[in-house]
């Protein structure tokens, strides 16, 4: 997804910002647009719900079936199987492309959320937006993609920001800084710095020029690779979406949440919160663990229940 909303300082040019923006069309993710918040009253759905559980505490439990072996399916019983399918054309005529993004967002879940910072060309404002179609796609070298609903042409700060130094912090969201977080959407006014809305804490990088967020667990300073911008195919021309290859050149992690050999972090501390559908979040308390299955350790119990099989068209 794109940034849910840039955050903006004082710029002087701000004046000419608002002619733009306000002649420009609405954000494909812009709030009026999208409708995510189903709720009237929120304060009021809010206030019905069960207070935070401080006492959640990070464990690991069992799979739902840990007597499961080759051959056995799903593990509800075949209770999925009851159910028949609806066919959706993400093209059929009539049908907004606002539908596919809610529809996405709220499927391909649970997403990280790709807490942007950044700096303006002139090192005079810095940004912070969330950006919830973000991910890891490689290791060596460390490879990030992160993607704005929109073209080049009309890129909001933060992306903007990107765009013109190639530089920019990734930072992940935490439980304890979620609200804060969540505030950079807000629709403030242009100049307004959101670094302060929030009372986050900017923190020094040593390979860019923009703050990471203090707060953060895990940060990663990232390098922008190249952009690569995607064109609707309801509306032939109008640019939906520029995507960002980012390389990761510095990551920054909490003492208390690496281990020894700067490898691993530690989730009970990370405590990361992942973007769900329309307005809700998830957070991540439990954990699973499945060894990945050798061949030579159950090649004699497949082939014994007749599950060593030749691959036939369909499969």
């Amino acid at each position: 997804m794109s940034s849910d909303k840039e955050q903006r300082t004082q710029d002087p040019t701000a004046a000419e910002h608002k002619v733009n923006e306000a002649a420009a069309p609405p954000a494909l993710d812009a709030e009026k647009h999208v409708q995510r918040n189903p709720h009237p009253d929120f304060k009021k759905v809010e206030a019905s719900r069960p207070d935070w559980n401080e006492n959640t505490k990070w464990e690991f439990h069992k799979t739902r079936n840990p007597d499961w072996k080759l051959g056995d399916g799903a593990n509800d019983g075949g209770a999925s199987q009851k159910y028949d399918h609806v066919e959706i054309d993400p093209y059929e005529e009539g049908r907004p492309a606002v539908f596919n993004y809610k529809l996405l967002i709220s499927t391909i879940i649970p997403r990280p959320i790709g807490f942007i910072s950044t700096t303006s060309k002139d090192g005079k404002s810095s940004n912070l937006a969330p950006y919830s179609y973000t991910q890891l796609v490689n290791h060596d070298p460390p490879i990030f993609i992160v993607s704005h609903a929109g073209g080049v042409a009309n890129a909001k700060d933060s992306f903007k920001n990107l765009l013109e130094t190639g530089e920019c912090v990734i930072n992940i969201v935490s439980e304890h800084f979620l609200e804060a977080a969540n505030a950079t959407s807000i629709n403030a006014p242009y100049g307004i710095s959101e670094w302060a809305l929030t009372g986050l804490t900017p923190a020094p990088c040593s390979q860019v020029k923009a703050s990471r967020v203090k707060e953060a667990v895990f940060a990663v300073e990232c390098k922008l690779m190249e952009t690569k911008e995607f064109e609707s195919k309801a509306t032939p021309g109008k640019k939906t979406n520029v995507l960002a290859i980012l390389e990761g050149v510095r990551f920054w992690a909490r003492e208390d949440a690496i281990n020894a050999d700067k490898n691993i972090v530690d989730p009970a501390i990370l405590r990361p919160v992942a973007r769900l559908g329309g307005i809700t979040y998830g957070r991540v308390t439990e954990g699973i663990e499945l060894p990945r299955p050798d061949w030579d350790e159950h090649k004699d119990q497949a082939e014994k229940l007749g599950l060593v099989q030749p691959k036939t068209e369909g499969q």
